[in-house]
C-alpha cells in the first residue's frame, strides 16, 4: 500500500457507511480525521484504522451544534492539517407522520443533515481553494429523488444535499476541487433503529437492504473518478429511474406505501 500523505476528514465515521468509507480510504493509504460523538467508539475505530499503517486523528464533536462544527475545523488548522478530502457522511432521520413527530428532533436533523454539511464544506473550500485541489463526497440518498411520507424531513434534507452538491460542483468546475454525491438506497446499518423506523414496511425483508461496504466502494470509486453522483446498486438505479418517470404525486404515494408501518391499514 502506498501512503498518500493526505488527510481525509470523515464525519459519522464510527458506524455504517461512514465507517466503511473510512476503512476504504485507510486501505488506500490515506490518513484519517474521524469525527463522531462517542469517545469510546472513536478510540476503538482509530486503533483499528491504524493497523493499516496510517495516521488517525479521532475528534469527538456534536455536529448538531454549529459551534462544534467551527471548532472542529479550528482544531485542524491549529494543528496544521488541511484535509485533501471531505466526506460529509453524518446524518439522521426520524420516522412517523409529520403531525406526530417531535419538532425539536427534526430541527436537530436539519442542523446535522444540512447546516453542519454546508458549514464544513464552506470551511473546507476556504482552506482548499488557494491550494487548487480537493475532493468532496456528500451523502445524499435515493431519498433525495422522491417525496418521503413517514420520513418527510429526512427526504427533504437529502433533496437539499443533492441539489446543492450539483450546484456547487458547477461553480467549482475550474477550481481543481470536485464534488460527488453518493446516493445509497436502504442499507443495512443502525440508521433505521436511530430513526425509530423498525416498524416500517421497508424493513420487512432485511435481506433486501444494501451492504454498507458495497455502498462505500461505489462512493469511493466515484469520488476518485471525479463523477458528479453515483446511485449505489442496480435495484436503486431502477427505483430512481422509475421515480423519474412518475409524477411527484405518484412518487410520493409509492414511497408512502413502501415506508408506512407494516400493520398500517
Amino acid at each position: 500500500m502506498e501512503r498518500k500523505n493526505q488527510y481525509v476528514l470523515i464525519t459519522g465515521a464510527t458506524s455504517g457507511i461512514g465507517y466503511e468509507l473510512a476503512k476504504e480510504f485507510a486501505k488506500n493509504g490515506y490518513d484519517l480525521v474521524i469525527v463522531a460523538r462517542n469517545h469510546e467508539a472513536l478510540k476503538n475505530k482509530a486503533e483499528e484504522f491504524k493497523t493499516f499503517g496510517i495516521n488517525v486523528i479521532p475528534i469527538s464533536k456534536n455536529l448538531f451544534l454549529q459551534d462544534e462544527v467551527y471548532s472542529l475545523y479550528s482544531e485542524l488548522q491549529l494543528n496544521g492539517i488541511s484535509p485533501e478530502v471531505l466526506v460529509n457522511d453524518a446524518g439522521q432521520g426520524v420516522y412517523g407522520k409529520f403531525q406526530d413527530t417531535d419538532i425539536h428532533r427534526e430541527i436537530n436533523i436539519v442542523n446535522l443533515n444540512i447546516i453542519s454539511v454546508i458549514l464544513l464544506t464552506k470551511l473546507f473550500l476556504k482552506d482548499r481553494l488557494a491550494k487548487g485541489s480537493g475532493k468532496i463526497l456528500n451523502l445524499a440518498s435515493v431519498a433525495s429523488k422522491a417525496p418521503g411520507p413517514w420520513h418527510s424531513v429526512y427526504h427533504g434534507t437529502k433533496a437539499f444535499v443533492l441539489s446543492w452538491s450539483e450546484a456547487i460542483r458547477e461553480e467549482l468546475k475550474d477550481s481543481g476541487i470536485s464534488v460527488t454525491a453518493l446516493l445509497p438506497g436502504p442499507t443495512d446499518t443502525d440508521f433505521f433503529n436511530k430513526a425509530g423506523m423498525n416498524r416500517s414496511k421497508i424493513l420487512e425483508d432485511r435481506e433486501n437492504l444494501g451492504n454498507p461496504q458495497d455502498v462505500a466502494i461505489d462512493g469511493y470509486n466515484a469520488l476518485m473518478k471525479g463523477e458528479d453522483k453515483v446511485i449505489s446498486g442496480f435495484k436503486n438505479k431502477f427505483t430512481v429511474a422509475m421515480t423519474n418517470l412518475a409524477t411527484d404525486d405518484m412518487a410520493a404515494h409509492r414511497m408512502g406505501e413502501m415506508q408506512k408501518p407494516s400493520k398500517e391499514k
